[in-house]
């Protein structure tokens, strides 16, 4: 069943978009598998790099894809570029505080020595909501991406256009070199 864009005031369909083949889907979780033993080794410093990057590339491009959020949704624009402009601070956010947050923690025991350590998960599914289709998106890759992780996204399909915009953004980030890349 093809996935469509509907102009929320008037029922108007503006664009329609096939969903993957089972066959693109496992490609799609085979390489966000391969790409998480190579991404979980790299250094905090550079997750930072790219997540500070991410949060550039977002307030850079925010009138776009406010007007996106706008177009699928019917959001008030100003509200559309709040959305943004809060997916860039929480890209800010947690490439300031990320490394802290996953430091090991020192525990008593009657053991030498005891801590908790925080290790990637491997990838992480999210499945998105529509209300926010930036936000969810970002409010969840922020902190899986800094802890080492990959994630895969299921977009809600009544947002296609602003689905295929993020996955366009985090290649993006890729073509920066940083760390980032769309699979």
């Amino acid at each position: 069943m093809p996935i469509a864009t509907i102009n929320p005031f008037n029922g108007e369909t503006l664009q329609v978009f096939e969903p993957l083949t089972p066959e693109q889907l496992n490609h799609k979780l085979d390489l966000s598998a391969t790409a998480f033993f190579r991404y979980r080794a790299t250094p905090f410093p550079d997750r930072a790099r790219c997540m500070s990057r991410a949060a550039e590339i977002l307030e850079r491009d925010k009138e776009k894809l406010a007007r996106l959020i706008t177009v699928e949704m019917g959001k008030p624009l100003i509200s559309s570029v709040h959305e943004i402009e809060k997916c860039a601070s929480v890209c800010r956010y947690y490439a300031y505080h990320a490394e802290r947050y996953l430091a090991d923690e020192v525990i008593e025991t009657n053991a030498t020595k005891s801590f908790v350590r925080y290790l990637p998960l491997g990838s992480v599914l999210a499945i998105m909501p529509w209300n926010y289709p930036f936000w969810q998106v970002i409010r969840f890759l922020a902190p899986a991406l800094m802890a080492g992780n990959t994630g895969l996204l299921k977009h809600a399909s009544n947002v296609p256009q602003c689905a295929l915009e993020s996955n366009a953004f985090f290649s993006r980030l890729d073509s920066t070199r940083v760390c980032f890349r769309r699979y």
